[in-house]
């Protein structure tokens, strides 16, 4: 059945009021335990004093956060700040050379942060991989890439490589594997354009101003090559109507979710508590189930965030940067779970894509989900918690596969096609529940901890069954129609005239193939349908 099937009003309604009710619910729950245990010795190292006009103590576990919008504001801030000054001004007198200027100031940036030794390490790697590409070996430019990568991932090679940093500030350590990380995908992502290139190869000049691009350096997101390449050397540096008011307005944006999400720092301790297994075990349902959703929503917002005030700064350079993860509220399928939009479009378009060709062969598409999380892996560091996280989202994408491919045959599809479009989507959404719960589980176990995930798992499905499990599996029914509408809604606005057309006034005898309950549904394209 098509994704613009509808519901009745008013069960739409209901749907929203039961989802809304829980939130609250949950959030009360967790606010219980955090105002409970503020005090706890457990606590002392992650839940400090915030701010002094709340009176209450701040989580303040998430080192990355803190890092972004507290310790290191000013400098993050003076940093993008004159990158921005200078783009401007080089785009006001001398706009062809404006992809230049990014380069010398973001290498500069890089060289007063880091010191010389470390812009030596990334220009050898840059140099390396790019005379490599030069043969236009695929396969060889792959490899050699992921051997470059896993220098950064073991012993005694790391390191070796991290004596090049000079000095012992505390953002050294975040800095060096950002900075390197990035910089070996972005090279291979240059290397294997260049293998696609027909005529001659890409200066290695270009690889440089890719790379050295300052707000993408550290911490990303990744634009691959062919992107950056045409958006940094376009001539026409017009803006459309109201971008700028758009811009803007992303910035105030971020702003303020930036400002609620440190006020509910106060009220919420949702990342210190999971730390906490001795105070979970007394821990309510509800508050554990809570916790589970508010944890990969949290970390949604921050991806959405830090990506979004870079991608602000690239957008004023008149650059089309990759855009936030889809929220973990709008995700029940595995073929759309991801934190980085970057990372994610990296590997559908030089693995997955490029492996599983049209998605639909059972074997191919097992081959492509194990190669790009075995490149996911190698990419986050191997360790147990990330082994297990990949093998389990592997299983899940794939599973959908087997699944979509099970019950598209007889007699099953023959049931969905005698049933209305709004029976259809009440069926598939019990199972996208089901899988919403996989999703939730499988990726809090890297978020948090397998314990974590463990203690959960068993409230949810064994200790809370029947009550907490029935109860929980309604509301994210609720949740997944209330998805449903949504993408159904922004169907209609991407293709109206798609609608099924209106009924005929005339009392004719229908033909046999109009009297067909696919008669009158339209040739949907395939992308639309991907959710269902």
């Amino acid at each position: 059945m098509g994704i613009k099937a509808a519901l009745p009003k008013y069960e739409i309604y209901f749907y929203n009021m039961v989802l809304c009710l829980a939130m609250f619910w949950a959030a009360g729950w967790i606010f219980d335990v955090s105002s409970s245990s503020a005090n706890r010795k457990t606590f002392k190292t992650s839940v400090k004093p915030g701010w002094y006009y709340f009176g209450r103590k701040m989580d303040t576990a998430d080192l990355e956060w803190m890092m972004w919008f507290s310790t290191f504001r000013a400098h993050i801030l003076f940093a993008l700040s004159g990158h921005v000054l200078f783009a401007k001004i080089c785009s006001m007198l001398a706009p062809q050379y404006r992809s230049l200027v990014y380069m010398v100031y973001g290498l500069l940036a890089v060289w007063t942060s880091m010191g010389w030794t470390y812009v030596t390490l990334i220009l050898s790697h840059c140099i390396l991989l790019y005379s490599i590409s030069l043969v236009k070996i695929r396969w060889l430019c792959f490899v050699a890439g992921l051997c470059t990568l896993a220098t950064f991932k073991c012993e005694p090679f790391v390191s070796w490589q991290a004596g090049f940093v000079e000095g012992d500030f505390e953002l050294r350590h975040v800095l060096f594997y950002g900075g390197c990380g990035f910089t070996i995908m972005r090279c291979m992502s240059f290397a294997l354009e260049n293998c696609e290139r027909k005529d001659g190869n890409y200066n290695i000049l270009e690889l440089l101003k890719y790379n050295f691009y300052l707000p993408f350096f550290y911490f990303g997101p990744i634009m691959t090559f062919d992107k950056f390449y045409v958006q940094a050397n376009k001539s026409d540096l017009t803006r459309k109507e109201w971008e700028m008011w758009n811009i803007s307005l992303q910035g105030l944006i971020h702003l303020g979710v930036v400002i609620v999400v440190d006020v509910l720092f106060h009220f919420m301790y949702i990342l210190t508590i999971p730390t906490d297994l001795k105070l979970l075990k007394h821990a309510s349902d509800w508050a554990l189930v809570g916790l589970a959703y508010f944890n990969l929503v949290y970390d949604w917002v921050k991806a959405a965030v830090m990506f979004g005030v870079i991608n602000t700064v690239s957008r004023l350079d008149h650059l089309d940067p990759p855009k936030p993860p889809k929220c973990i509220t709008m995700l029940y399928v595995f073929a759309e779970t991801h934190f980085d939009r970057g990372i994610n479009e990296w590997l559908c378009k030089y693995v997955y894509n490029y492996l599983g060709g049209k998605h639909e062969n059972v074997v191919e598409e097992l081959v492509a989900t194990l190669c790009t999380f075995g490149v996911t892996i190698l990419w986050l560091g191997p360790c147990e918690v990330v082994l297990i996280w990949a093998f389990l989202n592997c299983f899940g994408l794939n599973f959908e596969l087997w699944t979509a491919k099970f019950f598209s045959m007889e007699p099953f599809a023959s049931f969905e096609m005698a049933m209305s479009e709004a029976m259809s989507r009440r069926i598939r959404a019990v199972f996208n529940t089901l899988n919403f719960w996989t999703i939730v589980l499988y990726n809090i176990l890297a978020l948090n901890s397998l314990d974590f995930a463990k203690l959960v798992a068993k409230r949810l499905l064994l200790k809370g069954f029947p009550i907490t499990t029935i109860i929980a599996m309604f509301v994210t029914y609720c949740l997944i129609q209330v998805i449903k509408e949504r993408e159904r809604g922004q169907a209609l606005i991407d293709d109206p005239d798609s609608l099924p057309p209106a009924p005929p006034t005339s009392v004719a005898p229908a033909s046999p193939t109009a009297a067909s309950p696919t008669a009158a549904q339209p040739v949907a394209d395939p992308s639309k349908e991907k959710a269902e």
